[in-house]
């Protein structure tokens, strides 16, 4: 039983499958080609105070990272654009590549997930990325496959979103624990408190499996505290593998969430395995998920309780693309004063993954969650 009443979590559901509309949403940023290994996302969305958006993501392109970085381009570039029409275009208006993000002796050989917060003083950038320069851990050294690097999170710092500069990197996050080798996909929040939320996901030094770890900034602190890897841990059916959040929406007070804390409702990717399964030949056809093609579920979390999480996809995931694969990943939510515009990365037809975005409004909102 969770926290929260099985009417509320019903609530919770219909809200969540309302803001992930698979057949309405309309292509946002288009991968670099529509072909399979293509995409563009893994980033979020963010108003500034003149009413234009900032997204943020990176393009991917093919490639492989299980036989070495020159199997394929990959995570090629991070890029962020505006859009002046609340959401219905958009125009890029940075670009940083690899040899940008790379420092030191330090050389990135994919760019993966970024995530834009806005802060008291500016902005701060979260960008992770597949590096040399940083080896296994001690005693594992022999397993990392040549060619390939270690995951890490990096953060800049500005006063603005057009003055983030890759000059200002700053390494945060480096796994050293054989247990959590590869730290990757960022998001960050502040909650209720003022504290700064940051949730990212950890991979072994084997690349088995995948779950989320915290980290909290407490209000008019610099530095992030201890690392808690066990705050989201693998699921049990369709996310045994996988279970990575990767979006936050702090549900509105109203309806019949006016008297409960204040909610958080988490979008996480899910799957299987890390490898496509060969499913039996009279078995349910089904999306499965795995690496690069996972599904997408949800969670929520209530502020007294917190960071006690409760699944809401328990069974079977609530979002798979009507194309491709299936694979409907990294969805995250930006909550505005006319409603809420949702995006993630969607297989198409070809097997591409673009950013695809759809709009709840308000009124639609209330409607979900009143008594």
């Amino acid at each position: 039983m969770g926290s929260l009443s099985k009417v509320h979590e019903l609530k919770l559901e219909q809200l969540a499958k309302t803001l992930v509309d698979q057949n309405s949403a309309k292509i946002a940023v288009p991968p670099l080609k529509s072909a399979p290994g293509f995409w563009f996302g893994a980033g979020n969305m963010v108003e500034s105070p003149d009413g234009g958006f900032y997204l943020c993501g990176r393009y991917r392109n093919s490639g492989d990272s299980r036989t070495g970085l020159q199997a394929g381009a990959r995570g090629a570039e991070l890029a962020v654009f505006r859009s002046r029409d609340r959401g219905k275009s958009f125009e890029k208006v940075l670009s940083f590549s690899k040899a940008d993000l790379s420092y030191s002796v330090k050389e990135v050989l994919s760019i993966e997930r970024c995530w834009l917060l806005p802060t008291a003083e500016g902005v701060e950038l979260y960008v992770s990325t597949e590096k040399t320069g940083l080896p296994y851990p001690k005693g594992y050294e022999e397993f990392q496959k040549p060619g390939t690097g270690v995951w890490s999170i990096d953060r800049i710092s500005a006063s603005s979103i057009d003055a983030l500069d890759p000059v200002d990197i700053r390494p945060l996050l480096t796994g050293t624990d054989p247990q959590y080798c590869h730290l990757k996909d960022p998001l960050a929040y502040v909650d209720e408190r003022g504290n700064t939320v940051l949730m990212f996901s950890t991979h072994p030094f084997n690349w088995s499996s995948s779950n989320t770890a915290l980290a909290v900034r407490r209000a008019g602190e610099q530095e992030f505290g201890s690392i808690d890897y066990t705050f989201f841990p693998r699921g049990f059916t369709w996310d045994v593998a996988v279970s990575r959040i990767c979006g936050i929406l702090q549900v509105p007070r109203t309806g019949i969430f006016k008297t409960v804390p204040t909610t958080y409702l988490y979008f996480y990717d899910g799957a299987e395995g890390m490898r496509n399964m060969e499913e039996h030949g009279k078995a349910v056809k089904r999306p499965r998920g795995y690496s690069c093609e996972e599904l997408g579920g949800a969670a929520y979390c209530t502020a007294d309780i917190f960071p006690r999480i409760e699944r809401l996809s328990t069974t079977l995931p609530y979002f798979t693309s009507p194309h491709g694969t299936g694979c409907s990943r990294y969805t995250t939510s930006l909550q505005t004063e006319e409603g809420v515009y949702t995006t993630w990365q969607q297989s198409q037809p070809d097997r591409s993954q673009p950013l695809v975005l759809c709009f709840t409004s308000r009124s639609q909102i209330e409607g979900i969650l009143e008594a």
